[in-house]
C-alpha cells in the first residue's frame, strides 16, 4: 500500500492550465453570439471573443479600468459592461490583462448622442460667455445659436463654454459631436421683451387679487431685477396688458418666461392665459425655491395674430408669491 501511494503521488502533475498570453479575435452582444459586431456604445454589454482568456483578472476600455463585479471570464470569452463614459467619442480600444499577458483590440465603441440639460444665461447679448450643460459632449466639432457658429471657449464632456455670436436674439442652440447633434430644450434669447429689467414702454400691470413689485432685487434670475408677484387670494392672477395698438405675433413663435417658486409653491400649479382666452390656458407647475423656464409655443393657443395681455393665473387656491424674470417673445 505505501509503494502504491508512493507512486501515485510520484506521477502526478500539477494542473497548471493554458499558459499561452491571450488572443482577442472579436466582438458580439450577449444574443447573437455568433454574429461579430463593428461598433457598439457606452454603457452597453458585450462578449470579447478570443482564446487564452481563463485567468483574466483586468478588463480596460482606453484604459479605463472595469470593475470586477462587471465582467466574467473563461478560456474564450469575456463578458463584460462597457463603463457609461470614456476617453474618445469613438475609439476606445480593448484591453484584456491575464496572468500570463495582455492584448489589446482596436474597436469602435461609440459614445451616445449628445445631450444638452440647460444653458445659463438663457439670454444675452454678442460676445457674452454662456455655459451649456449636458453629456457626452467629448469631441464636439461644433456649436450653433441657430445658424451662427460660436467660439468655443472650453469644453469638457458635460459642460461647454462659447460666445455668443453676433447678431443673434433668438435661437435653438445645437451641439454636434462625430456621433450626432443635441439641440436645447428652449430657445436662447428672445425676439421681444414684455419686462427684462424694467416692464417695456406701451405695457402695464392688470393684475388682480395680486401685488406685483416691479423692481424686486433679492431673488433674480438674470441682471439686477425681477418681479415679485403675491397672490393674496387662491386664483389671483398677475397680468400685463398691452396698450393699443395690440402686439402682432407674425414672426414670433413662443410666449417665455422665468418663475422663481417662494415657500408653499411646491407643485402647485398655474395657468398661462394669452388674451383673456381661458379656453386655451396652458398649464404649468411651480417648482419650490428654484428657477424654472417655460418656453410655450403659441401654437398652444391656438396661434393668436396678436397680443393684449398675458397673465399667470394662480389655479391651485393657494395664497402665495413666486418671482418672475425675463418676460418676452421668442
Amino acid at each position: 500500500m505505501i509503494l502504491l501511494l508512493t507512486t501515485i503521488f510520484a506521477c502526478k502533475k500539477e494542473n497548471v492550465g493554458n499558459t499561452a498570453p491571450p488572443l482577442i479575435n472579436g466582438v458580439t452582444d450577449l444574443i447573437n453570439r455568433g454574429t461579430p459586431l463593428q461598433s457598439v456604445k457606452y454603457g452597453e454589454w458585450i462578449v470579447i471573443k478570443g482564446a487564452n482568456l481563463a485567468t483574466t483578472f483586468k478588463v480596460e476600455f482606453n484604459a479605463v479600468l472595469v470593475a470586477d463585479s462587471m465582467y466574467y471570464a473563461d478560456d474564450s470569452t469575456v463578458t463584460v459592461k462597457i463603463p457609461t463614459n470614456l476617453p474618445d467619442p469613438i475609439n476606445n480600444p480593448i484591453t484584456v490583462t491575464t496572468k500570463y499577458g495582455s492584448a489589446t483590440y482596436g474597436f469602435k465603441i461609440m459614445q451616445p448622442a449628445p445631450i444638452i440639460t440647460r444653458f445659463n444665461p438663457e439670454a444675452g447679448a454678442t460676445g457674452d460667455l454662456v455655459t451649456i450643460s449636458g453629456n457626452h459632449f467629448n469631441g464636439v466639432t461644433e456649436v450653433k445659436f441657430g445658424n451662427a457658429v460660436a467660439t468655443i471657449v472650453s469644453k469638457s464632456n458635460q459642460e461647454l463654454k462659447v460666445n455668443v455670436p453676433a447678431g443673434v436674439t433668438s435661437a435653438f442652440i445645437t451641439v454636434t459631436t462625430p456621433v450626432g447633434m443635441a439641440t436645447s430644450p428652449i430657445r436662447f434669447g428672445f425676439k421681444y421683451f414684455i419686462y427684462d429689467e424694467k416692464l417695456q414702454t406701451g405695457w402695464s400691470n392688470t393684475s388682480y387679487s395680486a401685488t406685483a413689485v416691479f423692481n424686486h432685487t433679492t431673488t433674480v434670475k438674470r441682471g439686477t431685477t425681477s418681479i415679485s408677484n403675491a397672490y393674496t387670494v387662491g386664483f389671483g392672477g398677475f397680468r400685463l396688458s398691452k396698450a393699443a395698438p395690440a402686439l402682432s405675433l407674425t414672426g414670433y413663435s413662443a410666449i417665455k418666461f422665468s418663475v422663481f417658486g417662494g415657500p408653499g409653491t411646491e407643485a402647485k400649479r398655474a395657468r398661462v392665459i394669452i388674451n383673456g382666452v381661458s379656453t386655451t390656458a396652458f398649464q404649468i407647475v411651480l417648482k419650490e425655491g428654484a428657477w424654472s423656464t417655460f418656453e410655450i409655443p403659441l401654437s398652444n393657443f391656438n396661434n393668436p395674430a396678436t397680443l393684449t395681455s398675458i397673465e399667470i393665473k394662480e389655479y391651485s387656491g393657494a395664497i402665495v408669491t413666486v418671482y418672475l424674470d425675463d418676460i418676452g417673445i421668442s
